[in-house]
């Protein structure tokens, strides 16, 4: 099954993921998002496992990729310097708490998510949205 997913900031002007098709475990056209968070999660986790582990060879960057990366904020020869692999699990238990946290937003085009067990109608046009909440720091006096 095909998602579109925009990744966003608060405080950024520009999207970290805008508008990435990402193919993900089929989960049926109503989906909850807790199903939805799962299955995105699992396919992030799986690309990030298969990413290059080379350090010694680097491929050349062209003009062309320079400037679509930079575009994103960004530039990278998209190595993986971190040896451990991702654990699934862990990864979507942490997706699914930071969600009850409130530490991101979802939303399916326009419309809010705010439930796990809501269920969101997908077309093939559904524009999913994670929006990373920044919180403000301080102190007390």
């Amino acid at each position: 099954m095909n998602l579109i997913v925009n990744v966003k900031q608060l405080g950024r002007k520009h999207a970290l993921i805008a508008n990435k098709t990402l193919e993900i475990d089929d989960i049926g056209v109503n989906p909850t998002l807790e199903m939805l968070i799962l299955a995105v999660v699992k396919q992030q986790v799986q690309a990030y496992n298969q990413r290059p582990k080379d350090r010694h060879v680097l491929p050349f960057l062209s003009t062309n990729e320079i400037a679509t990366q930079a575009a994103t904020g960004k530039v990278d020869f998209g190595v993986n310097y971190n040896e451990t692999v991702a654990n699934i699990t862990e990864a979507q238990q942490t997706a699914l708490l930071a969600f009850k946290d409130g530490m991101f937003a979802v939303f399916a085009d326009d419309r809010e998510i705010q439930s796990l067990a809501e269920q969101i109608p997908l077309e093939s046009t559904t524009v999913m949205t994670f929006i990373r909440l920044t919180f403000l720091a301080g102190s007390y006096w």
